[in-house]
């Protein structure tokens, strides 16, 4: 099969790792088709590409979690074809992955020495193995309680531990998958040099991630994929962030493509939610918005940009550690959604399925669950009050279902999004947060969703509208801040705003002093 790699490099160095034609089916989906990916000893790789481009798969194919239908994999020049995990460990390919898959109530020495314990006398001889797991956490620059359990650690030394794990393994190749998302930018800083000091040793490192600004500070080398399939591979330094995110998602961005939004600014209307310094470590920096009574205001940004995770604090979903929130002007604590909920404010996450609908109830049970938390179930809704609403939303929405008590779960895509909003119109709320509301619906669907919001927000209800698609975002918001890094980096009138002009302020490399440290950067 022929490989369809496009090199944008110097022949440079052998490579340690290369995969070639990798094709990977799952029932009704090519998940990956003639995919490429090419390693070299002592270089920082990074992969990149959006949700759904097949980077998890591709690492998966890799490593033995699910063994490719075709394609060959080359360590060393040899073919290999892992089974497992273990067996792609066995030969030198070591996995971190985001969500640390350690053992918590172990300590650190056993999750690093797991399989490996030194005995003696046919016992464990504990002092050397905690002696060998200090070794090997000061060669990473780490210092901690090597005998606690891990889960008692911080994150960023769990995640520590998971590279030492991999290092004391002697691995040719270190596979990082979405390392940083839980941690700060110190942390980051520090694993950053750990990285650095591991590929000085000669370790091919391969680094996923959405932060561009982490790829321009560490990677050599760039693979994008798109739709399962490999674009091409780039030195770092010859790669344009634009032109970056262009091979990612398929097109060009033009500068002349101006949005307009659908209503005339609203910047003398009274604030209806509003933050200050909020923040929440390791997931959001320090942020300021203002958001007004009959207003939408959009928020853009990739995949790993903060987005949702501003839609969570400001609906008390996640926690914040630092700042202020304020409803209708006055300060409040939301330490709970239901607090949220009983302040009118309403929120419809990106996974519906998951966090919006449940499936094995009715549609108008569905319907009804948010405005019985709000009124508290000692205050029991009649059924008749729920038929009656349920069959008004129904009607109002277009919702397509033969009645309310079909299980949500037999709904199409766009109904099931059309009910959850339903859900939420159902508590009268002054504030909704929607995020990726039109995320794999129909073109119709979604914009029968989206004037249906539209006229809620012109009767004085505010909105945060997230997409990815930004010409969405562009097409019906009166402002749109702008995400990187976990941080609102702009905020502008929608009015007279272009794509491309979004895209620019995405893609640009922070000013003055960069987050991370950059020394020994890909040159």
């Amino acid at each position: 099969m022929a490989v369809s790699l496009t090199v944008h490099v110097d022949a440079g160095s052998a490579p340690v790792l290369e995969l070639r034609g990798i094709d990977k089916r799952f029932p009704g989906v090519a998940a990956l088709q003639d995919a490429a990916l090419r390693l070299r000893a002592g270089e920082v790789h990074a992969l990149m590409g959006q949700n759904g481009a097949g980077k998890s798969t591709l690492i998966k194919a890799l490593t033995g979690v699910h063994p490719p239908d075709a394609g060959q994999t080359l360590l060393q020049g040899r073919p290999i074809a892992p089974a497992t995990p273990l067996a792609a460990q066995r030969l030198g390919i070591a996995t971190v992955y985001q969500e640390i898959n350690l053992c918590p109530n172990l300590s650190a020495s056993e999750n690093i020495l797991a399989g490996r314990l030194p005995r003696r006398w046919g016992w464990i001889d504990w002092a050397r193995a905690h002696a060998q797991a200090r070794e090997t956490l000061a060669g990473l620059q780490v210092q901690a309680d090597v005998r606690r359990p891990l889960g008692e650690l911080p994150v960023a030394v769990q995640q520590m531990v998971a590279i030492a794990r991999a290092v004391s393994q002697q691995a040719q190749v270190l596979i990082l998958d979405e390392p940083t998302s839980s941690l700060d930018d110190a942390e980051t800083a520090q694993l950053f040099t750990v990285l650095r000091r591991l590929r000085g040793q000669g370790v091919a490192i391969l680094f996923v991630t959405h932060f561009l600004d982490q790829v321009y500070a560490l990677a050599d080398r760039i693979t994008v994929m798109r739709n399962g399939r490999t674009v091409g591979e780039y030195l770092t330094t010859e790669l344009p962030r634009l032109r970056l995110v262009s091979l990612m998602v398929g097109r060009e961005f033009s500068h002349d493509s101006a949005g307009q939004a659908p209503l005339p600014s609203r910047d003398d209307a009274a604030p209806a939610l509003a933050a200050r310094g909020l923040a929440q470590r390791g997931q959001m920096q320090p942020f300021d918005l203002t958001l007004r009574r009959g207003e939408v205001l959009g928020l853009a940004g990739l995949l790993g940009s903060g987005r949702t995770e501003t839609a969570r604090l400001l609906f008390g979903a996640q926690r914040s550690d630092q700042g202020q929130l304020l409803v209708d002007g006055q300060p409040c604590q939301l330490r709970h959604p239901a607090d949220a909920v009983r302040r009118h404010l309403a929120f419809c996450p990106e996974e519906r399925k998951t966090e919006g609908i449940v499936a094995e109830l009715s549609v108008r049970e569905n319907i009804v669950l948010a405005l019985q938390a709000q009124r508290g179930w000692r205050h029991f809704i009649p059924r008749a009050e729920q038929v009656a609403l349920a069959t008004r939303l129904i009607q109002e929405l277009g919702i397509k279902t033969a009645d309310a008590e079909v299980p949500i779960g037999q709904l199409s895509g766009g109904n099931q999004q059309k009910a959850v909003l339903a859900r939420w119109l159902a508590t009268a709320p002054r504030v909704l947060i929607l995020d990726e509301p039109t995320r794999g619906i129909d073109i119709a669907a979604k914009q029968e969703i989206m004037d249906q919001v539209l006229q809620l927000c012109r009767r004085g209800m505010a909105l945060v509208f997230i997409s990815s698609e930004i010409p969405e975002v562009l097409r019906v918001s009166h402002r749109v801040a702008v995400l990187r890094e976990r941080r609102i980096v702009a905020e502008r009138h929608a009015a007279g705003l272009s794509e491309g002009e979004v895209m620019a302020i995405i893609t640009e490399a922070p000013a003055g002093a960069a987050p991370i440290a950059v020394s020994g950067a890909a040159a």
